[in-house]
């Protein structure tokens, strides 16, 4: 009994979480989540306006059984959170995804419908935090890889746009400073001292131009002109940073999905076949690539390791590796996909345009590994083992 309580507790855990294509029923629980998400926002934008009032009833309804579809869907995290979190016992997985970003934001999506009934005497003020129930955008965030680029972008140019933000900062207390200076006499009463030029440097700087504080002298209007044109520039900076990062992106799931897989490697393994031209050879007279030794023969079974004298026979699995496999060595093997878009697809081996560095080193094709040579073609799904040497 208890371990089909369990069972039943795993199941429903792998059909709330985000959607797994080949679970059926996992997908249209997300589906079902996010036509919910949709109403429940529709919901809470019809509310303003006065003039649904006769719909006010429907309106409340619909409010109502959205809440508690993400109440459930709350409670049921909270009680299946062991097996999100398997390395911590059942309370601190919970209370880990109560207070997960995740957890919160789920729980602000409900939370204020909530508060005027445990607190009436509030009611009108908890109105307010009714907002809150904006997270719920939150929620498609969660259910939606695409959405997950813009954090991911943001992660990885953090750096960059630190150092544009810091720019812009230095530049708009610079500008103040100076407008200060000039303006200070002709407007004694708008700029009255060094940082009171923020609010028309910020203004000015991001091309706001809200036009409440101006200069008036002959010197401000000049220093408002060239502020305004490093300002266009300025903004320019983060804003090509953040496009950069979006197109890298998917560009990179484009190649990924439609042209090439790329996958770094330690160790390689391949079946010495019936013909292969290395059957009957010593380890000794085997040509590799720099770098690269054999590691270990697998041989009915049993691992040898390999000497200079070892024959290879026929059915013989060869380890291959990296000599010494470092960061610092600066050595990569790496296990290259190619899809049906590449444009390596039909070219031989000795026109791929590929660094003097790098060495294909062997090919694998419908489950059969051979070490191609310069005329060998290209085909789609071939996965070829390139030995890459840096630096």
């Amino acid at each position: 009994m208890k371990e089909k309580h369990k069972q039943l507790k795993k199941r429903i855990f792998d059909i709330i979480q985000i959607g797994n294509v080949s679970d059926l029923p996992s997908r249209l629980f997300d589906i079902f989540i996010t036509v919910i998400i949709a109403i429940s926002l529709v919901v809470t934008i019809l509310t303003t306006y006065d003039e649904l009032g006769k719909y006010r009833t429907v309106l409340d309804v619909a409010e109502i059984v959205t809440v508690v579809i993400f109440t459930v869907e709350y409670i049921l995290r909270i009680w299946t959170s062991e097996f999100r979190y398997p390395k911590k016992s059942r309370l601190r997985a919970a209370l880990k995804f109560i207070f997960s970003v995740e957890g919160l934001i789920d729980l602000f999506t409900f939370l204020p419908f909530y508060l005027p009934i445990v607190f009436p005497a509030g009611a009108v003020a908890f109105r307010v935090f009714r907002v809150i129930r904006i997270f719920r955008l939150f929620k498609l965030n969660q259910r939606y890889d695409a959405f997950s680029i813009i954090t991911d972008v943001l992660n990885e140019k953090k750096k960059q746009l630190f150092s544009s933000m810091v720019m812009i900062l230095i530049l708009m207390v610079a500008s103040s400073l100076c407008m200060y200076s000039l303006e200070h006499e002709a407007q004694p009463e708008v700029f009255k001292n060094a940082f009171s030029g923020i609010w028309w440097a910020s203004s000015t700087l991001l091309t706001i131009g809200y036009g409440d504080i101006y200069p008036i002298t002959l010197g401000g209007k000049i220093m408002a002109i060239v502020i305004s044109f490093l300002g266009v520039g300025m903004v320019a900076v983060p804003t090509g940073i953040i496009s950069a990062g979006f197109v890298e992106s998917y560009s990179k799931i484009h190649r990924i999905v439609y042209m090439e897989e790329e996958r770094p490697i330690r160790f390689l393994t391949s079946t010495v076949g019936k013909n292969h031209k290395w059957v009957g050879k010593r380890v000794k007279e085997l040509i590799f690539p720099p770098e690269t030794i054999l590691a270990a023969v697998i041989r009915d079974e049993e691992e040898i390791v390999p000497k200079g004298d070892t024959e290879i026979r026929e059915n013989d699995v060869l380890i291959l590796g990296a000599k010494k496999f470092y960061e610092d060595d600066k050595i990569k093997l790496t296990d290259l996909l190619v899809k049906e878009r590449h444009e390596w697809v039909g070219m031989p081996l000795k026109k791929v345009p590929i660094s003097r560095q790098s060495l294909i080193v062997l090919i694998r094709r419908n489950n059969r590994n051979f070490i191609p040579d310069g005329d060998t073609v290209i085909n789609a799904g071939d996965e070829l083992i390139i030995y890459q040497k840096e630096g």
